[in-house]
């Protein structure tokens, strides 16, 4: 899980009693994007998206399926980890997510984070000694 099913997250509760195995990482070759009030995993990117592994039961997943409205607007997916296992998700397609804000460092707890300032080139430097 990588979103709002995360532990401390609003929907976490939804996981019940299933059991917390680890946190992990992807493997880098997924997108995560902001939808405003959630987050969306997309197939196909350079991104390595963080996430919580959960052992969940039968009943469960059923649950969590109708709450993402899957198959209609997430599909459960497999991933693969970092370690090179496979793990399952939810993802949407590419065409819903047009326009959205990409998290480009995989974290949807730190989407809020500023982004590191880049150096300034050389015109930077030129102005800077231009107007002291």
């Amino acid at each position: 899980m990588y979103g709002l099913l995360l532990e401390g997250e609003r929907e976490h509760e939804l996981l019940g009693k299933a059991k917390l195995v680890a946190k992990v990482r992807t493997e880098p070759g997924y997108t995560l994007v902001d939808l405003d009030f959630y987050p969306a995993l997309l197939v196909g990117g350079k991104i390595a998206v963080l996430g919580e592994l959960y052992e969940v039961d039968k009943r469960t997943r059923f649950e969590l399926d109708v709450h993402k409205q899957c198959p209609a607007l997430f599909q459960r997916i497999k991933v693969t980890l970092e370690d090179g296992s496979e793990a399952e998700t939810y993802a949407m397609q590419d065409e819903q997510v047009r326009g959205k804000r990409r998290i480009k460092h995989g974290s949807w707890r730190d989407r809020f984070q500023p982004r590191p300032r880049a150096a300034p080139g050389p015109m930077g430097e030129y102005a800077k000694k231009r107007w002291l």
